[in-house]
């Protein structure tokens, strides 16, 4: 969900809000290549810095339009540049490979989460059957445990039932519409919600094998649900009504974290080791900031400071993982 309102200082963090993707699977191949094209246009063809390669393919098209005879001492940079372009692109497949693959290993984690929450819904619906509220609520926290896991991956990929699942704060469905009334009004007639809820994720958990995880996908709503533990959710969270904010915060971090490990920590530590580190530190940090017994304990401007630290790591990363840089525009829900 958006935040609620920019606590950045002297972050960077909205930098570059709204950039469009890429037509071109190669989009960051280009970054820091310039070709010095022909001597008798003195064109230089400069592709730093771009997040495409239109500027590239046009031109490299350039040194020989049609119905043009190119003159000798124009071969060698028709030549390079043509080269130039077969390398980026191969690079960018060369790149790509491993964070695909990577993605894919996270897959599992992501079935797993989204299934412990579906399990839970449906003990969650025999408890309210059988009238156990106190029952009711341990199945409910249950559930919202292996949702608050998956997090990074339910906004950007499945907005439609990620609003249906968990809206939030004006819930008129899901778990925060259920929260409402067995925790707020102590009250157990939450049929219809909680078959609607089991509808939903039951709907989601069929989807998760056919669903393409793309790595950009993930390191965005990896920076995003980073910046969110630190600001929309320390001030009281989601699940203020049932207490169990804190909860969602450690879960948050956790899902956050196995994300990264699975996906890009490795690719990370071989390309710049001491950003790597810094990434670790920082989620090392937000760990041992939630580690208490309340929500109020929590020294909430540590917290958003090491949320914010971490959104500015995870974004610089992605230049040297061949990936574009996160905003924090989120998905809608």
């Amino acid at each position: 969900m958006p935040p609620s309102r920019p606590y950045l200082k002297n972050w960077n963090i909205w930098e570059n809000r709204g950039t469009t993707r890429s037509r071109h699977k190669t989009a960051n191949c280009a970054d820091n290549i310039t070709l010095l094209a022909t001597w008798g246009r003195g064109v230089r063809i400069a592709t730093r810095g771009s997040h495409n390669m239109n500027d590239l393919y046009l031109s490299c098209a350039a040194l020989a339009l049609p119905g043009q005879r190119p003159r000798a001492r124009r071969r060698p940079w028709t030549a390079a540049c043509l080269l130039s372009l077969m390398v980026a692109a191969g690079a960018g497949r060369a790149n790509a490979a491993p964070l695909d693959e990577a993605a894919e290993r996270y897959r599992p984690h992501v079935v797993e989460g989204i299934g412990q929450a579906l399990a839970g819904a449906r003990d969650l619906r025999g408890r309210i059957a059988a009238s156990d509220l106190a029952g009711a609520r341990k199945a409910w926290i249950a559930a919202r445990a292996g949702w608050e896991r998956s997090e990074v991956f339910t906004a950007g990929f499945v907005p439609e039932l990620d609003a249906q699942i968990d809206a939030w704060p004006n819930a008129q469905s899901g778990f925060h519409a259920i929260e409402a009334k067995l925790f707020g009004a102590n009250q157990i007639d939450v049929e219809s919600e909680t078959d609607a809820l089991v509808d939903h994720l039951s709907s989601l958990h069929g989807k998760l094998h056919d669903i393409d995880l793309t790595p950009q996908g993930l390191l965005d709503g990896t920076v995003r649900l980073a910046y969110e533990v630190g600001e929309s959710k320390s001030d009281g969270g989601e699940s203020r009504i049932s207490g169990t904010s804190l909860d969602d915060m450690r879960n948050n971090v956790d899902g956050i974290e196995l994300a990264y490990r699975t996906i890009f920590a490795g690719a990370l530590k071989s390309t710049d080791p001491n950003l790597a580190d810094a990434v670790d530190g920082k989620l090392a940090e937000l760990r041992a900031l939630l580690v208490v017994h309340n929500l109020p304990d929590v020294d909430i401007p540590k917290l958003r400071r090491a949320s914010e630290e971490l959104v500015v790591a995870l974004q610089n990363a992605s230049a040297k993982l061949g990936l574009r840089r996160p905003t924090l525009e989120a998905a809608a829900r």
